[in-house]
């Protein structure tokens, strides 16, 4: 950049030149009027808790049964892992035959 050293101190002395700002207090009664408002939500709806739930239930069931298919497949990908024959390929196999 040319000339960045009085370009800098020209910045620098603009801002020691600035008025001196008070900090703001916060007003009387803020935090308790925020924790006020936050107590104060509306409760949340049934059905849309049961739903949570269930969205949960499912999503735990989902991880339970991919998991079981990993662990029942894991050792025939595992014996045959340099064999790429030995893994199913529909499309190949769809090829092969013509």
């Amino acid at each position: 950049m040319k000339d960045f050293t009085s370009r800098w101190n020209r910045l620098a002395g603009a801002a020691r030149q600035a008025p001196a700002r008070e900090e703001a207090a916060v007003p009387f009664g803020f935090s308790t009027r925020v924790a006020a408002l936050a107590l104060s939500a509306p409760a949340p709806v049934p059905w849309l808790a049961a739903i949570r739930q269930l969205s949960f239930r499912a999503l735990w069931l989902a991880g339970v049964i991919m998991r079981g298919s990993m662990a029942a497949n894991y050792a025939a990908l595992a014996s045959n892992e340099d064999d790429e024959q030995s893994i199913a390929d529909p499309v190949s196999e769809v090829f092969n035959t013509l």
